[in-house]
């Protein structure tokens, strides 16, 4: 009898997980939709103007010393902006970013300094005993463009000063709902796109390439860093409406597996208790 009450609480407890898992399904699939929408919807705008940065680069590159955040120099210390989720749950997305960001770090020779835009990359870094420049939490399901320029300030300013020649993302790059991979992306300097023949198309720049292009760097280093965020934001979702189906799913088997042996212990012990009441009344006759 005591196994059939240790069993029954396993089933009620059980059932309360996939309720719960089943909830944050239905939460994470709400969300995960808006942030696939911004997410894509923020490509097209970054495939652009790096075809505009690299016809400005090529104008402004006779005789002229470029701009700083378009200068190589001699790697010396690398900085990298680790972007990953403040919260689980999310299968294997966080491991495999800070996999990624490990690794990176392991094949480097020189001195790798991390910003950390998510407590759990925050957490991983601190366990690596690395440098940590700046840290930013809870920037939400729905950051503006306005919560992530500190961000990029510090990447601008940083490697304008020379305090880095070399600054890379790390994030999860969404594809589909079931699948998203972990992204290290030169971000600076920035590397001009190679433009097609076929979309080569002359323009007139107002007041003048140098002009245009030194406005035009600083934004996208900031479009760039608020689209990796927007792209792992989506993938995060993703990844945890995946990953709680899946819990939810686990949960239903082991419950119909647990009913299944509650209800064979339960003929069992009123099997046992027919055999002793008739057993005591052939003792009687």
């Amino acid at each position: 009898m005591a196994n059939i009450r240790i069993i029954k609480r396993r089933i009620k407890g059980v059932r309360s997980t996939a309720k719960i898992t089943r909830a944050m399904e239905m939460i994470a699939a709400s969300r995960m939709r808006r942030a696939q929408e911004r997410g894509l919807a923020g490509r097209p705008y970054a495939d652009k103007i790096q075809q505009v940065i690299a016809d400005l680069a090529a104008l402004t590159e006779a005789g002229r010393e470029p701009h700083p955040l378009l200068q190589r120099r001699q790697i010396k210390k690398i900085a990298l902006v680790h972007i990953t989720p403040d919260r689980g749950m999310c299968g294997g997305l966080v491991s495999g970013l800070n996999r990624a960001i490990g690794s990176y770090i392991l094949k480097q020779e020189v001195p790798v300094s991390v910003i950390a835009v998510g407590r759990k990359g925050l957490d991983f870094i601190r366990r690596c005993d690395k440098e940590v420049i700046a840290e930013f939490t809870h920037l939400g399901d729905r950051p503006s463009l306005m919560d992530t320029l500190p961000i990029a300030h510090i990447v601008i300013d940083d490697y304008s000063k020379g305090a880095f020649d070399l600054v890379c993302l790390v994030y999860a790059r969404f594809v589909t709902t079931m699948v998203q991979y972990p992204c290290v992306q030169q971000l600076l300097p920035v590397e001009p796109a190679s433009i097609p023949a076929a979309q080569n198309v002359e323009y007139i720049y107002e007041p003048g390439p140098e002009a245009v292009l030194s406005n035009l760097l600083p934004r996208f280093v900031e479009m760039e860093v608020y689209h990796a965020i927007l792209e792992s934001i989506a993938s995060e979702q993703s990844a945890r409406m995946v990953a709680m189906k899946n819990a939810t799913d686990n949960a239903t088997e082991l419950i119909d597996e647990l009913t299944l042996l509650y209800n064979k212990a339960r003929q069992e012990a009123i099997t046992k208790e027919l055999l002793d009441i008739a057993g005591g009344v052939e003792a009687l006759a």
